[in-house]
């Protein structure tokens, strides 16, 4: 037994003896140890348990069968990895669950896992105060200039539980009637997974400040998600740089997953707040969908992308809080959904429906958007989609009834979308234009609307000759449309009420908000619980950096590549501007921290007025490329007649360009010239370095081949989405590096990066 739980366990077996006599059914106290199998209810000796994952998934610590069994963990901590492991590394199953009935887990931390706890197979289990932070997390390619297409997450396909590639915090398959409260995981990627799980209830948790998903549904239906704390789930996003979100998010609703209730939830600064899409099936016959789930009362505000997005499917979107966000509400194909009660304030685009039918927007709050509303229908359909091979998709039948509408530049941009009526008092104060209409609008009807601008139509005489405006009485048009607001029940019918017992899960007054407190490092989200320093703005060679972390004060102890650096000590927060010196390639700030407790971002603890130190550091290296693309055939093809495709860069190419950076995303031509499938990309730069070990990383997508002086140092040479590859060299004085690329079709990538390790 380890020492660490020799006395606790001393002191559990006394206790136990003394009240022998009053409980003669407690159960037993146990240690932990690889490969035990629990069959009946029983305590767990608290304490830490140094218990390394195996390297399958198959291959669980501790096993869990039976029914009826509690089991009592005490707080005892499961520990996978060692210090020295990146998350990245993470392995293995600390707990599993199966093929069992009324089984209860509290009072477990576990960490270092690729996944804390499965359950499979398992009606009635509940998980309570339970935390599985700092689990297995990817580290992130991207930098605060660039995105890396390598970062973005799919979780499309689950049918043979590929999710768990990603790994979890808690990862559930097939269980019936699950309840899960008080979950803690923070410092992970994903937190609670679940597969096929039907009636279930999750509620009072706080995953948040993890990188890729807080809870997720695939093939899961008649849930409730309420009242969790499910912020900062978020990648991908650079303030003032991109915001792409890479498909992470709050809440995600995959597969065929209906009749839910989403309620009470605050899922902030998440690269989706919320993020509903039918799944694979419906794509491919257009039957089914993630259909009549109710989303209520939620904040999803500060969403790098769209605070809701619901596509190809029907539901009800109410009294959403939806603030700072790319896309308020995005609902692509979306039909006879009810979006109502939203706040809706300072987006890019309010609600955005493309090819959408038989929705009705009624009674929201829009201000400070560019767009209020944008309806509209594309021109053609993809090829490979069974939805629109098997439906009508064109965009119709909309009500628009009781907005408000207040400095909202376009409250309107409505084209190629037939059967509109705003009606019914809508109100419109302080707009540049009031409706955009690029395309014709079959029967549209504006009318009994509050308008303080009447002049201000936008181009009203081309609007009005493409477009029927009718002030006559609806009644008959309306009589005919189908899935309106007159036929869609009250809000008062379909509203949850919160749980007697859940919390008030939205951020409270004073902490951070806003998309610029989405600060994302290699490994994620930071979660304002550690020192940190962050690059805020670079003019000339002023450099402006944002500290922040908890009470206490900073001082600086040194630096490296800057002349001058101001102010050199204060308290969080703090602003501090700092002077390159133009003749350094290394940038570094050493600084300290002293004050209220510290965790770091691997989940070690400083108690409070420990001398913490952080640091920030920049490798600016500038590399002149010459790329060179040509276009190949059968007889130059890089996978059957590679030396043919070699010798293409000894003829002239079909484009070239000269850039101190290689940073390619190609989603059509990279060259006019150029076909946007089947080319080859040649790269090289000739350089000089100071000494040093430097690593090297290289996403593509499709085929690489990175040389250093003629020796071939990467080969990922295949047909392969974006993947980054990685290499250790040691350099000095004077170099050439050289990179052969591929792409076979679709989208393509090719990003470089280096950085210096010591």
């Amino acid at each position: 037994m380890p020492r660490s739980v020799l006395l606790p366990f001393l002191l559990g077996l006394a206790i136990g003896l003394a009240s022998c006599h009053s409980q003669p059914t407690q159960a037993p106290f146990l240690s932990l140890q690889a490969g035990l199998l629990i069959t009946s209810s029983t305590t767990i000796v608290p304490g830490a348990y140094d218990l390394p994952g195996a390297d399958s998934l198959g291959q669980p610590l501790i096993v869990i069968e039976g029914n009826d069994i509690v089991v009592d963990f005490s707080g005892a901590q499961l520990n996978g990895a060692s210090k020295n492991e990146r998350p990245d590394e993470y392995s293995g199953v600390a707990v599993l669950v199966r093929n069992s009935r009324h089984v209860t887990i509290r009072n477990l931390k576990a960490r270092g896992y690729k996944v804390a706890v499965m359950a499979e197979n398992t009606d009635s289990l509940l998980i309570e105060r339970c935390d599985l932070s700092y689990n297995y997390r990817q580290r992130l390619q991207s930098t605060r200039e660039r995105e890396d297409l390598s970062d973005w997450l799919s979780y499309h396909n689950n049918e043979a539980d590929e999710w768990l590639d990603y790994g979890a915090a808690l990862y559930l398959k097939n269980c019936n009637a699950a309840t899960v409260r008080h979950l803690t995981v923070t410092g992970g990627q994903n937190g609670l997974m679940i597969s096929r799980c039907d009636n279930g209830l999750f509620y009072n948790n706080s995953i948040h400040f993890n990188s890729g998903i807080g809870i997720g549904l695939y093939r899961s239906s008649n849930n409730r998600v309420m009242h969790n704390r499910l912020d900062w789930n978020v990648r991908g996003y650079s303030h003032g740089f991109y915001s792409r979100g890479q498909d992470s998010a709050g809440i995600l609703c995959y597969e065929q997953s209906s009749n839910n209730t989403f309620a009470f939830n605050s899922a902030t600064h998440s690269g989706d707040g919320f993020f509903l899409w039918a799944g694979q099936s419906t794509m491919d016959s257009g039957e089914g969908g993630c259909n009549d789930n109710i989303i209520f009362g939620n904040d999803f505000s500060h969403a790098p992308t769209n605070g809701i997005e619901v596509t190809f499917s029907r539901n009800i979107l109410a009294n959403n809080r939806l603030e700072e966000c790319t896309y308020g509400v995005w609902g692509g194909y979306s039909f006879g959904t009810l979006i109502t009660g939203n706040t809706i304030c300072e987006c890019q685009h309010g609600v955005a429906i493309e090819h959408g039918q038989d929705n009705a927007i009624i009674r929201n709050y829009f201000a400070g958007d560019n767009i209020g509303i944008q309806l509209w229908e594309r021109a053609s359909q993809p090829e490979d989609w069974g939805f629109s091979q098997a439906r009508d998709v064109s965009s119709r039948n909309y009500e628009i009834q009781h907005n408000y509408f207040v400095d909202v530049k376009i409250p309107l941009k409505i084209s190629g979308t037939a059967k509109v009526a705003i009606n019914d008092d809508n109100q419109f104060y302080n707009f540049e234009k009031l409706l955009v209409a690029e395309q014709p609008n079959p029967q549209f009807f504006l009318v009994k609307n509050d308008i303080c601008q009447p002049d201000k139509w936008g181009d009203a005489a081309a609007f009005k000759n493409k477009n029927r405006i009718s002030e006559a009485p609806l009644q008959e048009e309306l009589e005919a449309w189908p899935g309106l607001a007159r036929d869609l029940a009250p809000v008062e019918a379909f509203e949850p009420q919160p749980l007697p017992d859940g919390v008030d899960a939205l951020l409270p007054e004073g902490r951070p908000r806003g998309r610029s407190f989405i600060l994302i490092d290699e490994w994620g989200p930071y979660d304002f619980l550690r020192p940190s320093i962050w690059l805020r703005d670079v003019k000339d060679s002023l450099y402006t950096f944002l500290l922040l972390g908890p009470q206490g004060n900073w001082r600086l102890n040194g630096s490296q590549g800057f002349i001058s650096v101001n102010p050199k000590t204060g308290a969080f927060p703090a602003t501090v501007s700092a002077l390159r010196d133009s003749a350094s390639e290394e940038l570094k700030l050493e600084l300290e921290f002293t004050g209220e407790e510290v965790t770091s971002q691997f989940g070690e603890k400083w108690k409070r007025g420990a001398n913490v130190p952080f640091r920030f550091y920049r490798f600016e290296k500038e590399l002149d490329w010459n790329v060179r693309f040509y276009e190949y055939t059968e007889n130059t093809h890089p996978l059957s007649n590679y030396e043919a495709f070699r010798q293409l860069k000894e003829q002239k190419p079909d484009a070239e360009e000269q850039v101190r950076e290689l940073a390619y995303a190609w989603w059509e031509k990279p060259a006019p010239k150029i076909n946007a499938d089947r080319f080859a990309t040649f790269a090289s730069t000739t350089f000089e370095i100071t000494p040093g070990q430097y690593k090297v990383s290289i996403t593509s997508d499709d085929g690489l081949r990175f040389y250093a002086d003629g020796q071939l140092v990467i080969g990922h040479w295949d047909i392969h989405e974006p993947a980054t590859d990685e290499a250790v060299l040691e350099l000095s004085g004077r170099h050439t590096f050289e990179i052969e690329h591929f792409e076979a079709g679709g989208f393509a990538t090719l990003s470089f990066h280096m950085e210096k390790l010591k």
